[in-house]
């Protein structure tokens, strides 16, 4: 517990220390917000000053930190300049777009990469294990961007099979009424099939262009987890007691690796944060990551720093799940273990 406890107390510094560097970094870049937001050419520098100062960058950098501080303890991320709302509003709005597609491929990494990396230590050096490493090499080799163009050709250029990429749902497609913000859910909710259709087929090829990119490592450490078990000792005590192979290979070895398995859950689930930000902007996704992107490249500071906020946060959430998971699986080796 007192561990446990300890782990929750380190979430408020590591926030604090992403909310420095993000900080920093965003005033650091070339520049002038003030200059991009007036966009006229006749502005004069009066102008531009003035813009300065109603959006407080004429005040040292210490000051500004201060204040921003003081609105984020009180829940305020800031107004963006681009959307005119508030910061909180559009990440709530944008958040369940990413949020679905990042989910939705990880449960598609986890169920091809798991089945793919047993049946590879199961048998090495046949075909499933060749195709494990193709697989593993591919994904490991193809920038998400390179992989979601190539699906798009395929898919949509060529073949025909996929919808346009341009969002979520098909323009022509009945929106449902909001109640979590995940289309496949709401539509469900409503009991509308074809809404539900239209926004799982817009959902296929950005999910499987993330799955690919967490299909490598996941797979790759599933087989070598299930070989350093499968050769121990217990495994060949179990065989020779007369245990199934089902039995001993899942029950056994399976769960005597399943602790790195899960350590390359967290790892890639955390980097898929990353990724649906590439991922977005093929795909015309109106997720979070799309949305901090173009707030980059409009210099817009706000939605950046509450972009970098909150993946900071569900990344220290997620590492806080992985450890929980540890306990569960082996108690020696979770939260309930002293250092």
């Amino acid at each position: 517990m007192f561990v446990f406890l300890r782990r929750i107390a380190g979430i408020v510094p590591t926030l604090f220390g992403v909310t420095i560097a993000t900080f920093v970094l965003t005033r650091i870049l070339p520049g002038d917000p003030a200059v991009f937001f007036t966009s006229s050419p006749t502005a004069d520098a009066a102008t531009i000053q003035a813009v300065r100062e109603k959006l407080g960058l004429h005040l040292p950098l210490w000051q500004q930190f201060l204040i921003y501080l003081r609105d984020l303890v009180h829940g305020d991320l800031g107004n963006s300049i681009t959307s005119g709302q508030p910061v909180v509003t559009d990440l709530l709005q944008r958040l369940p777009a990413s949020a679905e597609l990042t989910l939705l491929a990880f449960a598609l990494a986890v169920a091809i990469a798991v089945p793919l990396g047993i049946g590879a230590s199961l048998k090495p050096g046949s075909a499933i294990d060749h195709a494990c490493r193709l697989v593993s090499t591919a994904g490991v080799s193809l920038p998400t961007f390179v992989t979601g163009l190539l699906l798009i050709y395929i898919f949509y250029y060529l073949a025909g099979l996929a919808p346009e990429p341009m969002g979520r749902l098909d323009p022509f497609a009945t929106v449902p009424p909001r109640i979590t913000g995940f289309l496949l859910v709401d539509a469900l909710a409503a009991r509308d099939g074809s809404t539900f259709m239209a926004a799982l087929s817009q959902l296929i090829l950005p999910a499987a262009t993330m799955a690919i990119f967490a299909i490598a490592p996941l797979a790759r450490m599933t087989r070598a987890a299930m070989l350093g078990t499968l050769s121990s000792d217990f495994i060949r005590t179990a065989r020779a007691n007369g245990l199934r192979w089902h039995t001993v290979v899942m029950s056994y070895a399976l769960r005597n690796a399943l602790l790195p398995i899960i350590t390359t859950l967290g790892m890639v689930f955390s980097y898929m944060l990353s990724a649906n930000v590439l991922v977005e902007r093929v795909f015309a996704w109106p997720g979070v990551g799309s949305y901090a992107l173009d707030a980059l490249i409009n210099l817009d500071y706000a939605p950046v720093q509450g972009f970098m906020l909150v993946m900071a946060a569900i990344f220290v959430l997620v590492n806080l799940l992985v450890d929980l998971a540890y306990s569960v699986v082996d108690p020696r080796a979770g939260l309930s273990s002293h250092e």
